[in-house]
């Protein structure tokens, strides 16, 4: 063991902290990613907040790693009630559909629709209508549902939310 949620403990909350060290610990031995994994189980957000960094990092260079996890995403990590987790899922959603089955597709496809609905945060609305928005180029009844969520987003006060939205819907108006 080596005591990954200790490592990522502690710092300024925005920081990386140790995360970079521990995913280059992961990558080179593929046995400790259950480790890291666990650490999602943390009392401490900020611990979370970093294991999402990993997990993003951990993805971009061995896909293979979190597939075998994809159920415990879907069932155990996408109802931890933070932000930072929420976008996280959602944009391992969109790096692993090739490696997802029809079943993931469609329960991740039901959180990330819950979340545009639902979240107020505005990285986990952008994050979510960028997945949902690739999804939807090649789902007709995904591009159905999204339509007025993108049309209720794109007048949101928040620049950043409501350009993502108009963006999208540009998109797959062509």
């Amino acid at each position: 063991m080596k005591n990954f949620e200790e490592r990522l403990k502690g710092g300024h909350p925005n920081s990386l902290g140790n995360t970079v060290e521990v995913v280059e610990e992961v990558l080179k031995e593929n046995e400790l990613f259950n480790e890291l994994f666990n650490c999602y189980f943390s009392n401490d957000e900020v611990v979370r907040l970093r294991t999402s960094n990993a997990m993003k990092r951990v993805c971009k260079e061995k896909k293979q790693l979190l597939t075998s996890y994809l159920d415990r995403f879907i069932t155990e990590i996408s109802k931890i009630d933070q932000a930072s987790t929420q976008w996280t899922i959602t944009q391992l959603f969109g790096m692993l559909n090739q490696e997802m089955t029809e079943q993931q597709i469609e329960a991740a496809k039901k959180i990330m629709k819950s979340n545009l609905e639902n979240h107020k945060d505005w990285i986990v609305l952008n994050t979510t209508m960028d997945t949902l928005g690739k999804w939807s180029k090649k789902d007709a009844e995904l591009k159905e549902w999204i339509f007025p969520h993108l049309e209720r987003l794109s007048s949101d006060s928040r620049k950043s939310v409501a350009g993502r939205a108009k963006k999208i819907l540009t998109l797959l108006e062509n």
